[in-house]
């Protein structure tokens, strides 16, 4: 019987790590917006959060049957809607005599006992995870578990919602009865796990965020919806036959809305970080030395071998080109890679600029997390 719940569990373990690179964007914008930071031990606990429900819905789904096209079960009924049916299952089916209580060790062999526990403690750390981390009360905690078990009866019966021809595990409301009370059973003991872990409303407390470090990571994430956002715009300049298309979308959204907005472009407001420069307000010949360099040099020297490569140079000078700004490339990424291992380094451009990021989190948010 081991094997039979060992088979689920061993791919969800193997699958995680593709869930969890699928899961990280939307958690790390996530906890930009709502707490200004990543902190370690909530980063922790959610994704321990990921792994446990991947492996309770492969629990509930595995094993598949071989073909969508299944035969209908042996059973009379889909439905098993007798509330406390089990009873009668571990009397029929274990050794124990009621009035024989050496013989209720027989219980921890038994088949139909065994069925019961498991869907007890499959939901156990369901009712812990929203107490403790997502601190909901009593009532939402038998409100979700429920919900939560009624999923699964219903992806069972419905043969994974119609995919399959015929159910290939029945709806049984014991198991109803008993992931509803593995959850509230998690939600009792996560009182007592409280009293020892750390409180979850109070890891920010002390977080001073004008010494907290812009992590590369963040920056990358800006960076990357902050061209989802100009890339459209260059699009549309290029459509409308925009002179100069390229710098043009470059002065405008990395330029002039930072200077506007105080070093915010779209990506940094998202995940709560701003440029800022000397003085208390970022000038413009900053946003000019920074972006002149990182934008209009390095990338106008790739806008340009675009160009390069559909023109009617000779293919000599294309490939000196190439070598150039290859080396040059290969250059600016060691220098980077310098930056992400060396706190101390500045880039290249911040420091020629005198910018850098910092976390926007004004203290009236602070105050109300």
């Amino acid at each position: 019987m081991l094997s039979f719940y060992l088979f689920p569990i061993s791919y969800a373990f193997a699958s995680f790590p593709v869930a969890a690179v699928l899961f990280t964007l939307p958690f790390l914008l996530f906890q930009y917006r709502k707490h200004g930071y990543i902190n370690k031990y909530r980063a922790l606990l959610l994704y321990l959060f990921l792994l446990y429900m991947m492996n309770v819905l492969y629990l509930i789904i595995l094993p598949l049957p071989a073909s969508i096209h299944n035969e209908p079960p042996q059973a009379a009924s889909y439905v098993q809607l007798v509330p406390f049916h089990f009873v009668l299952d571990i009397l029929k089916e274990t050794a124990v005599d009621p009035q024989q209580p050496v013989t209720y060790l027989h219980l921890l062999k038994e088949r139909a006992f065994l069925q019961v526990v498991f869907n007890v403690l499959l939901t156990v750390p369901f009712g812990i995870f929203l107490r403790y981390y997502f601190r909901v009360r009593w009532v939402a905690c038998l409100l979700l578990s429920f919900s939560l078990a009624l999923f699964f009866e219903m992806t069972q019966v419905t043969g994974l919602y119609g995919i399959y021809d015929y159910p290939y595990r029945l709806f049984d409301i014991d198991d109803l009865l008993m992931n509803t009370t593995g959850g509230m059973l998690g939600f009792v003991a996560a009182a007592w796990i409280s009293a020892v872990l750390p409180r979850m409303d109070k890891l920010d407390e002390h977080v001073d965020f004008s010494a907290k470090r812009v992590t590369y990571t963040r920056r990358g994430l800006a960076f990357m919806m902050d061209w989802l956002l100009a890339l459209p715009l260059l699009a549309f300049l290029s459509v409308l036959d925009f002179p100069y298309p390229f710098v043009s979308m470059v002065l405008v959204y990395f330029m002039v809305i930072p200077y506007a907005t105080n070093g915010f472009t779209a990506g940094k407001w998202i995940v709560r970080i701003r440029l800022q420069g000397k003085g208390k307000r970022i000038r413009l010949s900053e946003l000019l030395i920074r972006y002149g360099l990182l934008y209009l040099l390095l990338g106008g020297l790739h806008v340009l071998m675009l160009q390069i490569v559909s023109s009617s140079l000779p293919n000599v000078a294309k490939a000196l080109y190439t070598i150039v700004l290859f080396f040059t490339d290969m250059t600016l990424g060691i220098h980077l890679l310098r930056c992400v291992f060396n706190r101390s380094r500045r880039l290249i451009y911040e420091a020629k600029s005198g910018t850098r990021h910092v976390i926007h989190w004004d203290e009236e948010k602070k105050s109300r997390v």
